[in-house]
């Protein structure tokens, strides 16, 4: 998506070792019109699917994944990091190493609002090490439903989340991207062609 790579080599920035802060897009800023757009495309990606509802995680996958069910016309469900009161029942829970944060985090899902037999969409805003997109993908699998897809904004693929979504049994479920980046050594943001 030309116009989100754009604003990334505009707005972006190379901390290192492999973080890319892009709050002014994503992380703490939204540009409406362009959340509607990225919604937009990830709609047409998936277009050719079946889907009941989409998942994400808590924070940054939010607009991405409402933007999206929005256009698809589906609910969007996100993992929280901390269980609230009002969270009663069973859950799903897993945990996910945070890059930013450093340490695990906790994702939680009330199980009222994951169900058996659904398809479920996955939207989110990283593909770096694949492990977030892979917890929430074992809860789509503990809920008994079925993963048909997954969503991102930014893909890193020098840190081999994709790769670990195929060795963990995910090599059928069609993985898109809305901007591909190859290289973010020496201060550099290169995106795929």
């Amino acid at each position: 998506m030309k116009v989100l790579q754009d604003r990334i080599l505009a707005e972006g920035q190379n901390l290192g070792n492999g973080i890319l802060k892009i709050d002014s897009l994503l992380n703490h800023q939204l540009y409406p019109d362009l959340m509607m757009q990225m919604g937009e495309e990830m709609a047409r990606l998936f277009a050719g699917v079946k889907v009941d509802r989409i998942l994400t995680a808590e924070i940054s996958g939010i607009a991405p994944a409402l933007l999206t069910g929005y256009a698809l016309k589906v609910p969007v469900v996100y993992a929280r990091k901390t269980k609230p009161i009002t969270m009663a029942g069973p859950v799903f829970l897993e945990t996910a190493p945070s890059h930013t944060k450093g340490g695990e985090v906790n994702l939680l899902v009330s199980a009222e609002f994951l169900h058996a037999g659904e398809n479920v969409l996955i939207i989110d805003d990283f593909l770096a090490t694949g492990k977030t997109l892979l917890a929430l993908a074992r809860m789509v699998k503990s809920a008994k439903a079925t993963l048909v897809g997954v969503g991102v904004v930014v893909e890193k693929t020098f840190e081999g989340g994709r790769a670990a979504m195929f060795k963990a049994g995910y090599s059928t479920v069609p993985i898109h991207s809305l901007a591909t980046i190859v290289n973010m050594d020496d201060d550099k943001i290169e995106f795929s062609e």
